[in-house]
């Protein structure tokens, strides 16, 4: 399996873990210039651009995917957000906006250990 499909089956799971909390899916892969957001979910007022990070395996004792998140993704994400937000006609005023990461590591026996945080990021400083 390629880096691309096992990011997608990554992506996969994290979609389906969200809509068995509650969550609606409503895109996924939203692409711009310079840009992408892996998943969007909406629950209630609040609205969630999700940013999947996943490795294969564990790589050293007490790693995680969520630690290859640096500034200059979190900076494209909140500005891919920020268009998706405007070409949807969505307003700002009307949702709880929120960045959450999922860290997922694929287990020997095929299947992910999930460490979602919510509000992991915020745009200050970016």
């Amino acid at each position: 399996m390629n880096t691309r499909e096992s990011g997608a089956e990554a992506e996969s799971f994290t979609a389906d873990w969200l809509m068995k909390k509650g969550w609606e899916i409503l895109d996924r892969n939203f692409f711009m210039k310079g840009g992408e957001l892996d998943i969007i979910a909406k629950k209630g007022d609040t609205l969630a651009f999700v940013e999947v990070r996943s490795w294969d395996r564990q790589f050293w004792d007490g790693g995680t995917p969520l630690e290859t998140i640096h500034p200059a993704k979190i900076k494209h994400i909140i500005k891919t957000a920020t268009y998706y937000i405007q070409s949807k006609r969505m307003h700002f005023q009307d949702l709880n906006i929120r960045f959450d990461v999922a860290g997922l590591i694929k287990k020997e026996d095929g299947t992910f250990d999930i460490d979602y945080i919510e509000a992991a990021f915020d745009t200050t400083g970016y």
